[in-house]
């Protein structure tokens, strides 16, 4: 019975590693230029962002390789912030934008950064399935142009663009 508890928690463990059928990681990150704040400019809903506002993330070389991950965002009907911190790893190597994200304990889930513009100012990322997917920039605010072609190829790809959440960022 062991055995099965732990071939199953295994099996889960490496299905939240996976990524969408559709979606490919970009193969030439460089992590440097990716480190720094980031701003939410849409997501697609889940329980661990609903009702929030202002989000951004923010990355850091860990001493061990990784990346440390501060999310915060303003939680508009408490009216206070929340932050969480994480940690994540280069699932392949440091070129490839597959990285695993934990935020509780041994648990991590994938992280699909699936485009970047060549200046590091937007990215498209994904989680390990098409329930999650973000479009991130530098600053609260991006070209209609980009907002655009984020939908489109999100779509294209598979995910329910009609459900984006466009992040409010005014604090």
């Amino acid at each position: 019975m062991k055995k099965v508890l732990v071939g199953i928690g295994l099996i889960l463990l490496s299905a939240c590693m996976g990524m969408p059928q559709n979606v490919s990681p970009i193969e030439d990150l460089n992590i440097n230029k990716y480190l720094g704040q980031w701003y939410e400019i849409a997501r697609l809903d889940h329980s661990f962002e609903r009702g929030l506002s202002n989000v951004s993330a923010s990355y850091s070389l860990r001493d061990d390789g990784g990346v440390d991950v501060i999310n915060s965002g303003f939680v508009d009907a408490e009216q206070k912030w929340s932050k969480a911190q994480g940690k994540a790893y280069f699932v392949k190597n440091q070129k490839t934008g597959h990285l695993k994200v934990s935020f509780f304990g041994p648990f991590y889930s994938s992280y699909v950064i699936f485009e970047i513009d060549e200046g590091y100012q937007y990215a498209f990322v994904s989680g390990y399935n098409n329930s999650y997917l973000w479009l991130l920039a530098r600053t609260p605010k991006i070209e209609d142009e980009v907002k655009i072609r984020f939908i489109k190829r999100a779509s294209d790809m598979g995910f329910d663009t009609k459900t984006l959440i466009f992040v409010k960022h005014d604090k």
